[in-house]
């Protein structure tokens, strides 16, 4: 008897509506409705609306927990204030290696009832049960409660130039300023649609956008108003297949794909990830820090690129990138890209061959597919 995927508090809708459901990451997910080219553009030119409550949710708290925190995570959290999200990677040194477990978002809640500090972790549904087992295994003896509230919680993300006045929309007014007023990589809470909610200006498609934590009970109630209040201005309800897309264009990472246990990190361009020096200016430890510091201090012999292609044939994860009949690299990542018209990839290539412009041809079932280096991101919104 095989197991059954886990169900997030939204499933009921999605089959309801016309979600093409697959397994993926252990639980049951809508890929797509209608299009995935459809939701896609949707979420480039009003709004998206994603169910992304298979992301591990965790809680950190207690009064040793900062200094905890600190102790494991690859980016400072000392120095943190109410309200600040920041991205960072989950590392181990356990049996004498170093690997990464997971990239996380990492945010500085407010203080618990009793005054002590309080932090959530987003983490990748794939990685959740070794990221939980690991912090578990580190935990001190007193003074850091770490909980998982992943099955407690739904998680909604809101993307695109409309998502902050839809979403406002719901909220008091006040609230409603406060979500408007957010920062990139700031978090507040508000009462969205009668519910309370952690609402933080993250997300994963490259576009503006909020992502909200809100009760599994409450979860469907607060979707079907997203829903309604968005529909006249465009939003669609978007699966994963748009969410891969859309970052993809965007130039993010994806564990699994471009970034793995044993990356190269800076290799990978998440340099951005890593705080050697603690908030006073003092040398930062945490697991495989020594180890990190090397690689950020070496030229690491490939890197990560763009890749554009001249037509809509998209590669995939492990075709063989050429320069001539060379070959330099693999593709990690590629789709057609719908903002692009073109097909695109990611891929690590040879150092040498990563310079934007250069001729490649990437092995599509032993066809040489022509592209040309490209810097990422392929697509960045516009500000203002």
């Amino acid at each position: 008897m095989t197991d059954q995927p886990l169900r997030t508090p939204l499933c009921p809708w999605h089959e309801a509506h016309g979600g093409r459901m697959v397994d993926f990451a252990g639980w049951w997910m809508p890929v797509q409705y209608a299009s995935i080219v459809d939701e896609h553009v949707a979420t480039r030119t009003a709004a998206g609306m994603f169910d992304v409550s298979h992301m591990g949710r965790l809680t950190v708290t207690g009064p040793a927990s900062r200094d905890w925190l600190e102790s494991l995570l690859t980016r400072r959290v000392a120095d943190m204030d109410v309200g600040r999200v920041r991205y960072t990677l989950v590392t181990s040194d356990a049996d004498g290696g170093v690997a990464i477990l997971d990239d996380a978002l990492v945010a500085r809640e407010a203080d618990a009832a009793d005054g002590t500090p309080r932090f959530a972790l987003v983490v990748n549904a794939s990685n959740r049960d070794r990221v939980v087992a690991w912090l578990r295994s580190r935990l001190p003896a007193a003074g850091v409660a770490l909980a998982d509230r992943t099955h407690d919680t739904a998680m909604i993300a809101v993307q695109g130039p409309q998502a902050i006045a839809i979403v406002g929309s719901l909220c008091p007014p006040a609230d409603a300023a406060r979500i408007a007023a957010l920062k990139n990589y700031t978090a507040t809470t508000a009462t969205l649609a009668g519910t309370p909610a952690a609402v933080s200006r993250t997300g994963y498609t490259g576009e503006d956008g909020v992502e909200l934590v809100v009760p599994a009970a409450a979860a469907e109630r607060v979707w079907s108003a997203l829903h309604a209040a968005g529909t006249p201005h465009g939003l669609r309800p978007c699966g994963l297949g748009a969410r891969d897309t859309l970052r993809l264009e965007a130039g993010m990472p994806l564990y699994g794909h471009e970034l793995t246990a044993t990356s190269d990190p800076f290799a990978i361009g998440l340099g951005l990830a890593f705080h050697f020096e603690g908030a006073t200016g003092g040398p930062r430890s945490f697991p495989g820090c020594e180890a990190f510091r090397r690689m950020r201090d070496a030229a690491a012999p490939q890197v990560r690129v763009g890749i554009v292609f001249d037509s809509k044939r998209s590669a995939r994860e492990g075709a063989e990138v050429r320069v001539g009949n060379h070959p330099v690299g693999t593709v990690t990542s590629g789709s057609f890209a719908p903002t692009v018209g073109a097909a695109v990839a990611m891929a690590l290539v040879a150092r040498e061959a990563a310079q934007p412009g250069t001729a490649v041809d990437v092995m599509i079932r032993d066809v040489a597919q022509p592209g040309r280096i490209a810097p990422l991101p392929f697509y960045q919104r516009p500000r203002g």
